[in-house]
């Protein structure tokens, strides 16, 4: 691994499989319902504290990502991309960030081409092989169960960020 975490402004992920644990509940009505771990929704305001940015790009349009993402305060969120990595460049050239100032997090082949191309790609462990085995960093944690918060907490350890963050709960 060549990145310097240090260097990493942008926290960017999929969100079936690495926010959830990828399960879809469609009820009788129609509609949908996911879960999402108190543990990552954390992590994202520390590293939001941290005047860090955060995008989803998610191959499902979903309302409750939608209203993941209004809870978390996430600034961009990208739904119903099937092509993942011509989003994520159009992104980067809209708020002037290269590639190699961005950790990806993703789980099946549809983040493969964001993750060989950001600065710090991610696998959740229980990612597809192939993915695994072209990102930086392997979570040992699944997605939908703490994956995202262990990369937050990775990088930002990694980067020297983690204790300014911590004078919040231990002044």
């Amino acid at each position: 691994m060549n990145v310097k975490l240090e260097n990493i402004e942008m926290l960017a992920m999929d969100v079936d499989g690495v926010l959830t644990d990828g399960t879809l509940i469609i009820n009788g009505d129609g509609t949908e319902s996911k879960s999402f771990n108190s543990l990552d929704g954390h992590g994202i305001r520390m590293w939001q504290r941290a005047g860090l940015k955060v995008a989803l790009i998610s191959g499902r349009a979903s309302e409750p990502t939608t209203l993941r993402a209004d809870q978390l305060q996430i600034e961009y969120v990208f739904q119903d991309c099937h092509h993942k990595l011509p989003v994520f460049e159009k992104l980067l050239e809209q708020i002037g960030l290269a590639p190699d100032k961005v950790a990806y997090i993703g789980d099946d082949l549809t983040d493969l081409p964001v993750i060989r191309c950001a600065g710090f790609g991610v696998a959740v462990a229980n990612a597809v092989d192939e993915v695994k085995q072209h990102a930086d960093y392997v979570t040992t944690r699944p997605g939908g169960s703490g994956a995202v918060r262990e990369v937050i907490e990775y990088i930002l350890k990694n980067s020297g960020r983690w204790q300014q963050l911590l004078t919040r709960y231990l002044p």
